[in-house]
C-alpha cells in the first residue's frame, strides 16, 4: 500500500514550509507544550547571571539544582517530580532549574557528565546527589537527607513562596504577503499546483524573495513524495545505486523524514559517479533541497562544500 509523506508527518506550512528544525528541537518556554512545567512557588529558573545570587542564598536555606537539557525527555519528567516535591516540602528548600546547554559555565562548575543531574548546594558548597531520574519516592528520600544535612549545619531558613508567573502569551504572527498567503491557503486545501503557482509569481515579482524560493522548493518536495511507496523507493535505490532517478526519490523521502545528512550524502556520492545531464539534475535537486532545509543549517553548509568538491 502506498504511503503519503505529505500527510505523515503533518508539516507547518505557514508561509514557506519550515523544515529547518528537523533533528534540532527548539527549547519551548516553561509552561508551554514540550517545555518544562511552569515553575511553582518554590521553584526558580536560573541562568549564569543569576547563579552567584543562588549560591549566596544557600547560606539561608537548602538549594537543590536540576541541570537539564531541552532534548532530554527525562529532564522534563524529573523537573515535574522535583517541582511537586518542592511544593510538598513547603519552602524548606528551593528548587533551581538550570539549562545546561544555555549555561555551560554553570554545568562545568558542577562537573556534571550527563543530564539530568541533581546537585544540592549548602552554604555555597555543592553536594552531588544523583544523575538520571530515580523513582519519585527515592527522590523524596534524597531530599529528606539534604534537609537533615542542612539542619546539621544550621541552615534552617525557609523559602518565601513566589507568585505563579502567568503563562507566556503566544506571539501574534505577522500577516503574510498576499501571494504567500495564497500559497499557504492552497497548501491547506491540498492544492499543491496552486501553491507552486503562487510562489512562482512571487519570485517573478521579486527574484530575491528567499521565502518564496524556499516555499516553492518545499512544495516541490511535497508534490514528488505525495503518493510514493516508501518500501519500494528504498528497495529501488538499494538495488540500483547508480540509478539517478532512484537516488533522487529516496533522497526526497529522507529529507521529508528528517534524515537530512543521509539524503545529502547520497546525492553527493551519486554526483561523483555521474556525468553530463544526470550530474546537472543531481546538482539542481541538491540546491532545491538546500532551500528546503534552510541556508543557515550547518548540514547545508557542509553539503555545499561536499558538492563543490564532487563537482570540481
Amino acid at each position: 500500500m502506498s504511503q503519503n509523506p505529505a500527510n505523515d508527518p503533518r508539516l507547518d506550512v505557514r508561509g514557506a514550509v519550515d523544515l529547518s528544525g528537523l533533528g534540532r528541537p527548539a527549547t519551548p518556554a516553561p509552561g508551554t507544550p514540550g517545555g518544562l512545567p511552569a515553575p511553582g512557588p518554590f521553584t526558580v529558573d536560573v541562568d549564569t547571571e543569576g547563579f552567584p545570587a543562588l549560591v549566596q542564598s544557600s547560606t539561608q536555606h537548602p538549594v537543590v539544582v536540576l541541570l537539564w537539557a531541552s532534548w532530554s525527555e527525562t529532564s522534563i519528567n524529573l523537573a515535574r517530580d522535583l517541582g511537586a516535591l518542592a511544593d510538598q516540602l513547603g519552602g524548606r528548600l528551593l528548587l533551581a532549574r538550570i539549562d545546561s546547554e544555555a549555561n555551560p559555565q554553570v554545568a562545568a562548575a558542577f562537573q556534571t557528565q550527563s543530564v539530568p543531574a541533581v546537585v544540592a548546594v549548602l552554604a555555597g558548597q555543592p553536594l552531588p546527589l544523583f544523575q538520571g531520574a530515580p523513582p519519585a519516592d527515592q527522590v523524596r528520600g534524597v531530599l529528606e537527607q539534604v534537609l537533615e544535612a542542612a539542619a546539621a549545619n544550621g541552615i534552617t531558613g525557609t523559602v518565601a513562596a513566589r507568585e505563579a508567573e502567568p503563562a507566556p502569551a503566544e506571539p501574534e504572527e505577522p500577516p503574510l504577503p498576499p501571494l504567500h498567503q495564497e500559497a499557504y491557503d492552497a497548501i491547506e486545501r491540498d492544492d499543491l499546483p496552486a501553491a507552486a503557482a503562487a510562489y512562482e509569481q512571487a519570485l517573478k515579482e521579486n527574484p530575491r524573495d528567499d521565502m518564496a524560493r524556499a516555499g516553492l522548493a518545499q512544495v516541490g518536495l511535497l508534490t514528488r513524495t505525495r503518493d510514493v511507496d516508501l518500501a519500494a523507493v528504498r528497495k529501488a535505490a538499494a538495488d540500483a545505486p547508480t540509478d539517478v532517478d532512484a537516488q533522487l526519490a529516496v533522497a526526497d523521502v529522507d529529507v521529508l523524514g528528517g534524515q537530512i545528512e543521509d539524503a545529502f550524502a547520497r546525492l553527493v556520492d551519486t554526483v561523483r559517479v555521474t556525468f553530463g545531464p544526470d550530474r546537472e539534475r543531481l546538482r539542481v535537486r541538491l540546491v532545491e533541497l538546500f532551500d528546503v532545509v534552510g541556508a543557515d543549517d550547518p548540514r547545508v553548509a557542509a553539503a555545499r562544500r561536499a558538492l563543490a568538491n564532487a563537482l570540481y
